[in-house]
């Protein structure tokens, strides 16, 4: 358990989201003991998604852990298969279904691209590239989403992987304004400008992949980002780990974070990283800024994403 009281923030719902989650994408025959680890370090804030597989996995984590459902944050996403307005409630009672529970606190659109209905996760068609379904707008998605609120399955909506026009659309048509957005986000993708309108919106912001590229998913041709001397030079100052650094710079801004591991040691090192940064040294941060994206699933879901943002494909 944790030695201090979990920091958290407040979500426009009025609901607290922890400071630090745990992301459960990749390892799912892992994630069962990886999530159970999680938990009984002191972890309350569990992010996962229908595409990732890992739902069964956390669902029985949280049945051995016995810690009671109201201590805890439970995130997932709408998968691109299920984005017709009409599956959007069946694609979040087969989650809870996996998740054993009767809701969940957040739930997500994962990407804004509709495939093809059916239980195919990447439909493809005969070209072998991915089956769309262009008609399907993401914001009547969002409109059915609300719907979902309102039935008690979800305590409250947003978003993932969002442009700024796009996020700018959805408010056009919402009654109901996303409480988060997940998105890319790190020292070497700072997107000051996009944090400063989700603020000005009160959108609150989780980061994912906060160690950049530490995941072999996504190559190590730049070096990897928990290498780089000025955070472990911080590290030093702060008597913490460079990838704890990484982690305190998201969590100073006011934003959630969701590292992901599968080793003990490391899990339980991230949950150390809620500690404050100098301002010197957040503006030290800054200037590691590279725009370098690392997500990008054009390719994978048949459209190009991120317009306007840095470290978009040209």
């Amino acid at each position: 358990m944790p030695s201090h009281p979990q920091k958290t923030f407040r979500l426009n719902t009025g609901a607290s989201i922890p400071a630090i989650g745990f992301g459960t994408w990749q390892d799912v025959h892992a994630q069962e003991d990886a999530v159970l680890e999680a938990l009984q370090a002191g972890y309350r804030h569990i992010d996962t998604a229908r595409v990732y597989g890992t739902e069964a996995a956390i669902g029985k984590a949280i049945k051995k852990s016995g810690v009671p459902r109201d201590q805890l944050f439970l995130t997932t996403k709408l998968w691109c298969n299920s984005m017709h307005p009409d599956d959007v409630e069946s694609a979040l009672d087969a989650s809870l279904a996996d998740l054993g529970t009767g809701y969940v606190d957040l739930y997500l659109i994962h990407w804004p691209a509709a495939l093809a209905r059916g239980p195919e996760l990447f439909p493809k068609g005969a070209d072998g590239k991915a089956k769309t379904l262009p008609e399907v707008d993401y914001r009547d998605t969002y409109l059915a989403m609300e719907k979902v609120v309102k039935t008690g399955k979800t305590k409250a909506i947003g978003v993932s992987n969002f442009s700024q026009a796009e996020v700018e659309r959805v408010l056009e048509t919402a009654t109901i304004v996303p409480a988060v957005h997940q998105l890319e986000m790190h020292p070497w993708l700072q997107q000051k400008a996009f944090a400063d309108f989700h603020r000005a919106h009160d959108i609150h912001i989780t980061q994912y992949s906060p160690f950049a590229n530490q995941n072999d998913f996504y190559g190590s041709q730049e070096g990897k980002l928990i290498d780089d001397p000025l955070l472990q030079e911080l590290g030093q100052k702060y008597h913490k780990t460079a990838a704890q650094v990484a982690l305190a710079w998201g969590i100073s801004q006011g934003h959630s974070v969701i590292p992901k591991s599968k080793t003990p040691a490391r899990i339980r090192s991230n949950f150390q990283a809620d500690f404050p940064l100098d301002a010197e040294d957040m503006a030290k941060i800054a200037s590691m800024d590279r725009k370098l994206r690392l997500c990008d699933s054009t390719d994978m879901l048949g459209r190009k994403f991120f317009v306007g943002l840095e470290g978009a494909r040209n």
